[in-house]
C-alpha cells in the first residue's frame, strides 16, 4: 500500500510539474522563457548612457527642463511666482529659493527661453513698462525672453519687445530698464542665475538643443552604429533570445515627426525585426515615451519634468501609437509582445486611468494579433504591483512587467553583497511568488542590472549576478537586462559578458 501511494504521489508530482512548466512556456521563444536585454538609448535617448551625444550644443546646461533661479543683485532677493504661479503675481522679495522661486526652461534658441513656474504657468510680459506676470498657460512671443550670460553666473534678461527687465520699486519685476545694463554690482537689471538639481538629458533635450539639421546628423549616426546586426549575433551567441526595444510615440509619425524630433527611428526598428528573425530571436516593442510624459523623466522624453500624459488627448495619442505598432508588426514572426506603457508614475497618473488604458490597449493589440503578449508595466511611486496584477485588463497572454533595482533607495547604500543577495530571495522572490495565478498574468522582470548600492569586487558582482539570474529566472515570462550598451560599465550587458562579471 505504501509503495502504491508513493508511486501515485510521484506520478502526480510529475504531472503537476509538467503542467506548471507548460503554463510557464512563452509561445515562440527559444527555451520557453524570455532571456532578454533592453536596447536602451537607441530609439529613445537617455543622455546618461552616452553623454557624448550632447557634445557641441551651445549652452548645454540650459536645455529644456533645466531648473533655474534668479537673484537680484540690487535687492539680494529672489524672483518668485506667488503661489507657484496660481496667483499670477511675480515678485522679487524672497530671501531664499524653493519651488515658487524655481523656473523650468523651454528652449526656443540657444539664447531665447520661456520660463515655466512651479504650477505650470509661464512668465509673461505685455511689453515696455509692463510687469512680468505668471498667467499664461501656453507660451508665445509675450512669454519669450533672451537670457544673456556673463562669465560669472550673472545674467540680464531681455523681453521679446526688446526691453530689459529689472527689479523695480515695490518688489515688482518690470520691463522698464532704459538702454543696455552693464553687469555691475547693484544693477537692478542684473541677476545671479543658479541651477537647481540635475538636468534632463532625453531625446527632446538632444533634438531641440542641437537643432533640426545637427540633430538629424547626430541621431542618424547614432542609430546606425549603436545597435547593429553584429550585436544581434553577439547576443544570440550568448544565450539572449529576446530584445526589449524602447520606442517613443513620435516613431509612428516617421519619416516626418513633429519638431523637435527627427525621423529615421522606424527604419532602425525594421532592422531590429529583420536581425531578430535572422538569429532566431524575438522582439518586444515597448512604448517607453508617451506624449505628455507619463513619468516626467528624460527616458520618457519629457520636455520639462511635468507629468502631463493624462491631459489633452495624450492618452488617445498613445492608443493611436499602439494601433500603429500593432498593425505594422502584429503579424511579424519576430514579435513576441507589445508593452503598452513604461513606468507610469503614481500618484500623478491615477491607477484607474492606467487600468482603463491597459484594457483599451489590450483590445487594440488583439485586433491585429491573437497571440502577441500584451505587457503592462508596474507603476513607479506609491502603489502595489498586485493592483495591476489583479485587474481584469485582458483575457489571454497578458504579462505584468516589474522593474527590480537594488538602487534608488537609501536602504541599499550600506548593504553588503550577501545582504543584497538575501534581499533578492527574501523580498523580490517573495513578491514574485505572491503574483502567481493559473489564470493571471505572467510575470516579467523587464529591467534589472548587475549593480548594487555599495558595489564590490568582481567576485561580489558574479555572486550578485548569479543570484539575480536565479531569482528572476523563476519569473513565469522571463527577464530582460538593462541595458545592452552603456558607458556606465556595470549597466552594460555587453561589458558584463566580455569581462566575466555576469555569467549567463
Amino acid at each position: 500500500m505504501e509503495s502504491v501511494s508513493f508511486k501515485w504521489l510521484f506520478l502526480s508530482f510529475l504531472f503537476l510539474s509538467s503542467a506548471h512548466s507548460a503554463l510557464c512556456t512563452v509561445d515562440g521563444v527559444n527555451g520557453g522563457k524570455v532571456r532578454g536585454v533592453n536596447l536602451g538609448n537607441w530609439l529613445v535617448i537617455e543622455g546618461w548612457m552616452k553623454p557624448s551625444l550632447f557634445d557641441g550644443i551651445i549652452n548645454e546646461d540650459m536645455l529644456d527642463g533645466a531648473k533655474v533661479q534668479f537673484k537680484s543683485l540690487s535687492t539680494k532677493k529672489y524672483v518668485c511666482a506667488e503661489e507657484g504661479g496660481d496667483s499670477g503675481v511675480v515678485t522679487v522679495d524672497r530671501e531664499k529659493a524653493s519651488g515658487w522661486e524655481t523656473f523650468r526652461l523651454w528652449r526656443v534658441s540657444p539664447s531665447e527661453y520661456q520660463l515655466r513656474s512651479f504650477k505650470g504657468q509661464f512668465l509673461s510680459c505685455a511689453g515696455q513698462g509692463a510687469s512680468v506676470t505668471a498667467i499664461s498657460g501656453l507660451p508665445s512671443l509675450k512669454e519669450t525672453f533672451t537670457i544673456e550670460r556673463s562669465g560669472n553666473g550673472r545674467v540680464r534678461i531681455k523681453h521679446s519687445s526688446g526691453i530689459y527687465i529689472q527689479a523695480s520699486s515695490g518688489n515688482n519685476l518690470k520691463a522698464d530698464y532704459v538702454g543696455t545694463p552693464a553687469f555691475d554690482d547693484g544693477n537692478a537689471a542684473i541677476f545671479e542665475m543658479t541651477f537647481d538639481g540635475g538636468r534632463l538629458q532625453g531625446e527632446y533635450q538632444l533634438s531641440n538643443g542641437h537643432g533640426p539639421e545637427k540633430a538629424k546628423q547626430v541621431l542618424t549616426e547614432h542609430r546606425n552604429s549603436y545597435i547593429t546586426r553584429e550585436d544581434f549575433q553577439f547576443l544570440s551567441q550568448n544565450g539572449i533570445n529576446t530584445v526589449r526595444i524602447p520606442v517613443g510615440w513620435w516613431i509612428t509619425k516617421d519619416p516626418n515627426p513633429p519638431a523637435p524630433y527627427v525621423g529615421g527611428g522606424l527604419a532602425a526598428l525594421d532592422n531590429a525585426f529583420k536581425w531578430a528573425q535572422e538569429f532566431g530571436m524575438k522582439c518586444i516593442i515597448d512604448l517607453h515615451a508617451a506624449p505628455g510624459s507619463q513619468n516626467g523623466m528624460d527616458h520618457s522624453s519629457s520636455r520639462d519634468g511635468f507629468i502631463e500624459w493624462t491631459k489633452s488627448d495624450n492618452i488617445q495619442q498613445s492608443l493611436d501609437a499602439i494601433q500603429f505598432l500593432a498593425a505594422k508588426y502584429g503579424s511579424d514572426p519576430s514579435l513576441v509582445g507589445i508593452e503598452l506603457l513604461n513606468e507610469p508614475h503614481s500618484p500623478e497618473v491615477p491607477l484607474d486611468t492606467v487600468l482603463n488604458y491597459y484594457k483599451d490597449g489590450y483590445n487594440i493589440v488583439r485586433k491585429h494579433s491573437a497571440t502577441a503578449y500584451v505587457i503592462m508595466s508596474q507603476m513607479i511611486g506609491p502603489g502595489d504591483p498586485a493592483d495591476i496584477y489583479k485587474a481584469n485588463t485582458g483575457k489571454s497572454n497578458v504579462v505584468l512587467d516589474l522593474h527590480y533595482y537594488n538602487l534608488y533607495d537609501d536602504k541599499f547604500n550600506n548593504m553588503s553583497t550577501q545582504e543584497n543577495i538575501d534581499f533578492l530571495y527574501n523580498t523580490r522572490k517573495t513578491q514574485m511568488d505572491s503574483l502567481k495565478s493559473a489564470d493571471g498574468p505572467l510575470v516579467f522582470i523587464g529591467e534589472w542590472v548587475n549593480e548594487f548600492g555599495r558595489g564590490g569586487s568582481q567576485e561580489d558582482y558574479q555572486n550578485f549576478g548569479r543570484a539575480q539570474l536565479d531569482v528572476y529566472g523563476s519569473a513565469s515570462f522571463g527577464w530582460a537586462y538593462w541595458s545592452f550598451k552603456n558607458v556606465q560599465q556595470h549597466w552594460s550587458l555587453e561589458w558584463n559578458i566580455n569581462n566575466n562579471y555576469l555569467q549567463l
